[in-house]
């Protein structure tokens, strides 16, 4: 079993990485700007983008913690994922670092929403905001799904807190978005700026997580399956 705090700050990092990955990041940036644009008063902006980013969270910790549940919940899949889980692990990693350093792409079927609703959640205030968030959250990218589902739920299956690492990872995701969304509530005009900073940041990030994947995945695939250590 991974050390405890590892467990947790890797799901919280992996949460981070999603949400200032290029797809996430631009869409998180587009949908809390156009919340402020509708809203008058800093305090609701600010509020908004909270309910918008709670609603993000809650998408990813919810999802997450059914397929986990799920599958724990069954003895014969638990059974089977205690055998395996560690054998699956190696590969898993492998592909998900491909997919960090764009060496596999693919596209994946999006969650859009009509003009008329958009509005309609927009009018609706904070609550409108959440469902927005919690919408959006589930239009996954090909980065974004492979770190929750080829990272984070392997992470969590592996793990003797791994109900709680949804959370974690949900709480990670809501960092980037609510420093946005402060920022746009106290009216910082370089917005655009710190949009491509973070994406350039990303960018290292992303490929040096990719790296570290597929290190650990080869690491694995030698000990549980080539049995090599």
């Amino acid at each position: 079993m991974i050390g405890i705090t590892a467990v947790f700050g890797s799901a919280l990092w992996l949460g981070i990485l999603t949400s200032i990955s290029p797809c996430p990041l631009a869409t998180n940036i587009a949908a809390v700007s156009f919340l402020s644009k509708k809203i008058a008063h800093p305090a609701m902006v600010f509020i908004s983008g909270l309910a918008y980013t709670v609603g993000r969270m809650a998408a990813y910790a919810a999802l997450g913690w059914v397929i986990i549940h799920s599958l724990l919940s069954v003895p014969e899949v638990a059974q089977f994922l205690q055998k395996y889980v560690l054998k699956a692990l190696g590969p898993l990693l492998i592909v998900t670092g491909l997919f960090l350093l764009e060496i596999i792409t693919l596209r994946l079927p999006g969650i859009t929403l009509s003009q008329k609703y958009h509005n309609k959640l927009v009018e609706a205030g904070a609550p409108g905001a959440f469902l927005l968030g919690f919408i959006f959250a589930l239009a996954f990218c090909p980065v974004s799904a492979a770190l929750f589902f080829g990272s984070l739920i392997p992470l969590a299956l592996n793990s003797s807190s791994g109900l709680l690492l949804p959370f974690v990872y949900g709480a990670g995701t809501g960092i980037p978005v609510l420093m946005f969304a402060v920022a746009i509530a106290v009216g910082v005009t370089s917005i655009s700026h710190w949009f491509h900073r973070i994406t350039r940041l990303e960018y290292y990030t992303r490929r040096m997580t990719g790296i570290i994947f597929i290190l650990a995945g080869l690491y694995y695939t030698g000990a549980y399956i080539l049995r090599l250590f």
